[in-house]
C-alpha cells in the first residue's frame, strides 16, 4: 500500500459540519468513507456506508467497508448528531434516549470498531464533534447537553486507553453554526441571529470553514501529533467570557 494513502472516515457527512469536512480532508490528500442517514453523494467521491450511527451493525459495516476498500483507517470524525429543544420537565424518556443513542452511543460504537483498526495500525486519530454545550449549559437543551457532556467524557477515556497505543482522541466545542441544523429553531422563533452574536465575543456566528480547518488540523500528526484529549472550544470566546451583554458589546 503506498504510504501516502491517508484514510478518513466522517460521519453526518451529508451537509453542515460533515460535508465541509470532508470536503477540506478530501482537498488535503484523505481517501474518504462517509456515513449519513442521507445521501452524501453530493459531498465528494467517495465509499458511502448509509445507516443509523446508534445500530452496531452500522458501525460493524462502516469498519468492515474502510478494511476492504484502504486497508486502514487514519482519522475518524464523529459529527454526526441530531438536537432536541425542549424545557427539561417536557423532555420525554423516548426523546433523551434518542439523543443519546445518536449523540453518545453512536461515537461510541464507531470509535471502539475504528478504534480496533487503528490500534493494529498502532496510530489513528479520532475527533468527536461536541458542543459548547458540552461545556456549558443552555437551558431548553437538557438531552442535548448531557449528550455533549458525555462525548467528552468518552474523549478523554479514549485518550487516557489508547494514546500509550499510537491513538489519539480529542474533542471539538463548535460554537453556534450557520447549518441546516439551526434552520428549523430559528423558524420557530427560538432564538435569533442577534441572540448569537451578542453572545459571542467575535460578533459572529462560526462558519462550516472553522469547524473543518480545527478538524483537519487535529487529524494531522505532523500539526498536532502530542495533543491528546484535549477539547479545543472553537466558538469566539464564547466559553472564555463571562460578562454579561452589555459589557460585553461595549468592547466591540
Amino acid at each position: 500500500m503506498p504510504p501516502q494513502l491517508r484514510v478518513a472516515v466522517v460521519t453526518g457527512a451529508a451537509q453542515g459540519i460533515g460535508q465541509r469536512t470532508a470536503e477540506v480532508l478530501a482537498a488535503r490528500g484523505y481517501r474518504l468513507l462517509l456515513n449519513d442517514l442521507q445521501s452524501c453523494a453530493q459531498t465528494a467521491a467517495a465509499v458511502e456506508v448509509l445507516g443509523d450511527i446508534s445500530e452496531e451493525s452500522t458501525a460493524e459495516q462502516i469498519a468492515a467497508a474502510a478494511r476492504r476498500e484502504f486497508g486502514r483507517v487514519d482519522v475518524l470524525v464523529n459529527n454526526a448528531g441530531i438536537a432536541h429543544i425542549a424545557p427539561a420537565e417536557q423532555t420525554t424518556a423516548a426523546a433523551w434516549r434518542r439523543m443519546l443513542d445518536v449523540n453518545l452511543l453512536g461515537p461510541f460504537l464507531l470509535s471502539r470498531e475504528i478504534g480496533k483498526i487503528m490500534l493494529e495500525q498502532r496510530a489513528g486519530s479520532i475527533i468527536n464533534i461536541a458542543s459548547i454545550a458540552g461545556l456549558l449549559a443552555v437551558a431548553d437543551r437538557s438531552a442535548y447537553n448531557a449528550s455533549k457532556h458525555g462525548l467528552i467524557g468518552l474523549t478523554r477515556t479514549l485518550a487516557a486507553e489508547w494514546g500509550g497505543r499510537g491513538v489519539r482522541c480529542n474533542a471539538v466545542c463548535p460554537g453556534w453554526v450557520k447549518t441546516p441544523m439551526d434552520t428549523g429553531p430559528q423558524e420557530l422563533g427560538l432564538y435569533n441571529d442577534r441572540d448569537i452574536i451578542g453572545r459571542v465575543p467575535m460578533g459572529r456566528f462560526a462558519s462550516p470553514d472553522d469547524i473543518a480547518n480545527a478538524i483537519a488540523f487535529l487529524a494531522d500528526p505532523e500539526q498536532s501529533g502530542f495533543i491528546n484529549g484535549h477539547t479545543l472550544s472553537v466558538d469566539g470566546g464564547w466559553f472564555a467570557d463571562a460578562s454579561w451583554e452589555t459589557l460585553r458589546l461595549r468592547h466591540r
